[in-house]
C-alpha cells in the first residue's frame, strides 16, 4: 500500500476493536479507535480519516446518528456494522449515507477487501472531473458540482445516490444490466449483492420526485435514464 490511509474503528465492543486493528494494521493502516458515537462525531470535527467502521448498536449516540452528524461536515466513507442484519437497517443507513454493509459475525478478511474496495471507489469518483451541465424539463444534472435541481431547488442525495444517479443520466438511452450497474458504480470487487442495487434505486427515485419517470424497469435486465 503506497499511502498509509487512516481508519477509524468505533464500536463499543473492545474485543471488536481490537480484532479489527490487529488485521487494519496488519494490511498497513493508521488506526484510531472510538468506543460511542459521540467521541467518534468528535473525531471526525478534528481530525480527517479515509474510511470510518461503526457499529450501529452503541450507547450516547447510535451509528445511524452519528453518521448522519459526520455527514455534515465531512464526506468520509462508512462501512456499517449491524448485529440484526434486517433490511430495514440498511435502507436507513443508505439514507444517512452509509457506503457498505457487514453484518455480524463478521470474517476481518472480508471486512478488509470491503475496506480495500470503497477505498479504491472513493479514490476513482474522486479524480473523474469533467464540467458538465444537463437539464431534463425541470431536472438540472450538474455533474462538477455534484449538485441536482428539481424545478430548481437543490435536492440532497447520499453519496452512492449520487455516483449511480450520474452514471445513468451519462449513460442515458442504454440499457444497463443490473450486473453492470453493481460493477461500474460499485466496482468489480463489491461483495454485497442485488439488494443493494434495488434499495439505492428505490430511494433515488423517492428523492427524484416527479422526475422518477426517467429511470426505467427492463425486467430482467436491469434500468435505463430515459428522457
Amino acid at each position: 500500500m503506497e499511502k498509509a490511509y487512516r481508519m477509524l474503528i468505533v464500536d463499543d465492543e473492545e474485543k471488536i476493536r481490537e480484532l479489527i486493528k490487529k488485521y487494519a494494521l496488519f494490511e498497513g493502516y493508521e488506526v484510531e479507535e472510538s468506543g460511542d458515537g459521540m467521541d467518534a462525531v468528535e473525531k471526525c470535527r478534528k481530525n480527517n480519516y479515509d474510511i470510518i467502521i461503526m457499529d450501529i448498536m452503541m450507547p450516547f449516540l447510535d451509528g445511524f446518528s452519528a453518521c448522519k452528524e459526520i455527514r455534515k461536515t465531512k464526506n468520509i466513507p462508512v462501512i456499517m456494522l449491524s448485529a440484526r442484519g434486517e433490511e430495514y437497517d440498511h435502507i436507513h443507513g443508505f439514507e444517512v449515507g452509509v457506503d457498505d454493509y457487514v453484518d455480524k459475525p463478521f470474517s476481518a478478511k472480508e471486512l478488509m477487501m470491503r475496506v480495500s474496495a470503497v477505498i479504491k471507489r472513493t479514490a476513482r469518483h474522486e479524480e473523474k472531473q469533467e464540467r458538465e451541465v444537463l437539464t431534463f424539463d425541470g431536472l438540472t444534472v450538474d455533474f462538477t458540482g455534484r449538485l441536482v435541481y428539481i424545478d430548481g431547488q437543490k435536492i440532497d442525495m447520499t453519496p452512492k445516490e449520487y455516483e449511480l444517479f450520474f452514471y445513468l443520466v451519462k449513460n442515458r438511452g442504454i440499457a444497463l444490466t443490473r450486473e453492470k450497474l453493481i460493477c461500474d458504480v460499485w466496482g468489480y470487487d463489491f461483495y454485497g449483492d442485488d439488494r443493494t442495487l434495488d434499495t439505492h434505486i428505490k430511494l433515488l427515485r423517492k428523492s427524484l420526485g416527479a422526475y422518477a419517470k426517467f429511470i426505467v424497469t427492463l425486467r430482467g435486465v436491469g434500468y435505463r435514464f430515459e428522457a
